[in-house]
């Protein structure tokens, strides 16, 4: 696809990370349909993953790290969600959870983030990603013992469970006047206390294998907290973390959608005579989509993440949501009949891109935030 008029593409700035993705995006997309329709999860993708260098390809490079930053990590995912949405999406939970201390170590100095980054670079860990279950409402308990806090809980959404190596998560404190905060920790995926089940039998985004992760009485030592914050209200590291993921996680839906542009362009210049109105539809769709997300990007390089940013992101995300689903939808319709063979490639595609309407900012709640930002209102508590 081409890149919008006057601005530079991703690829030109990151040629690396983005020529190791297109190198790997053949092998993914030749298996990506067996994955699918087993409810398998795409491990021997993340093993191509990890041994190409994508795992710390956010990792900054004084630190060991490829020093991708989001405007190319963006551009590796999208190019990963063309060939296979699973693999790209679980992957873009681990890119996101590197890409923030990654990040706040680069442009406010936080040296605290310094050892994991180096952990990630020299042994490839894999960080998962507990955001279904951990909003700004957070979720689960954690109860204050001497040296730290024991943590029950159950976390839903972990994409990529199974090859993860430390679940990046949270869990709510209630102190005894009834105040409750979020206590933020790394939960490593090898304790007893830490079990995955079984869970993830779903419509699309079938090879993410996003189960559920239980956690029963695992012990927090105090050093082992990152930050605690207000339970129900926006904190700072949340406005970064809402500022960054976001445009690496909706890189991969842009690129399912573009693929099944491509898919339905294919099967409609073999028709005898084409629906060209859908076509320009279709593209029409797609490209809005694609600036949305490019807008997306404009809010994270002004590298200043606050609420004012967080609406922007999550406007960006609403609209390349609607526009990406509607652009699969009609290439759906271009296609026609072909496109209800598993083996076209598109319906699973159409299953899959409908995971973009779940992410948070959910449509409402985020209108609600945008409204409250153009009022003038606070956006503390809208989630």
């Amino acid at each position: 696809m081409k890149t919008l008029a006057g601005l530079p593409s991703a690829s030109e700035a990151a040629p690396d990370v983005v020529e190791i993705a297109t190198s790997l995006a053949p092998s993914l997309a030749g298996r990506s349909a067996e994955i699918d329709q087993n409810d398998r999860f795409v491990a021997e993708n993340y093993a191509l993953l990890k041994e190409a260098g994508l795992v710390e390809a956010g990792v900054p490079a004084e630190l060991g790290g490829g020093g991708a930053e989001v405007p190319e990590l963006a551009e590796m995912l999208r190019i990963l969600g063309r060939a296979c949405g699973s693999t790209a999406l679980a992957f873009s939970m681990h890119t996101h959870q590197v890409a923030i201390p990654a990040w706040r170590w680069r442009h406010q100095k936080v040296a605290a983030a310094e050892p994991l980054l180096k952990r990630i670079a020299a042994e490839r860990i894999i960080l998962l990603s507990s955001g279904g279950s951990d909003w700004i409402g957070g979720s689960g308990k954690a109860e204050k013992v001497e040296g730290g806090y024991r943590v029950t809980a159950r976390k839903v959404f972990t994409s990529g469970a199974e090859a993860g190596n430390v679940l990046m998560t949270g869990a709510i404190h209630e102190a005894e006047d009834g105040t409750r905060s979020v206590i933020h920790f790394g939960a490593p995926m090898k304790a007893p206390e830490v079990r995955i089940e079984d869970t993830w039998r779903t419509m699309g985004m079938r090879g993410t294998a996003s189960n559920d992760v239980v956690i029963e009485n695992l012990l927090v030592p105090d050093a082992g907290v990152a930050f605690s914050r207000k339970a129900g209200e926006w904190h700072p590291v949340f406005q970064i973390i809402a500022t960054i993921a976001f445009p690496l996680i909706y890189a991969v839906y842009l690129g399912v959608a573009e693929s099944a542009r491509d898919i339905a362009i294919d099967i409609a210049k073999r028709k005898p005579q084409p629906d060209l109105s859908l076509a320009g539809r279709m593209d029409t769709e797609l490209r809005a989509a694609q600036i949305a997300h490019r807008w997306m990007l404009e809010a994270v390089a002004r590298n200043a993440p606050s609420a004012d940013t967080v609406n922007e992101v999550m406007i960006g995300r609403t609209l390349v949501a609607r526009h990406a689903i509607a652009a699969v939808e009609l290439a759906m319709e271009l296609a026609g009949g072909a496109s209800f063979y598993r083996a076209n490639g598109l319906e699973r595609r159409f299953r899959d891109i409908q995971g973009a309407r779940f992410h948070p900012l959910q449509a409402g709640p985020q209108a609600v935030y945008a409204g409250a930002t153009a009022l003038g209102l606070s956006t503390a508590t809208v989630f």
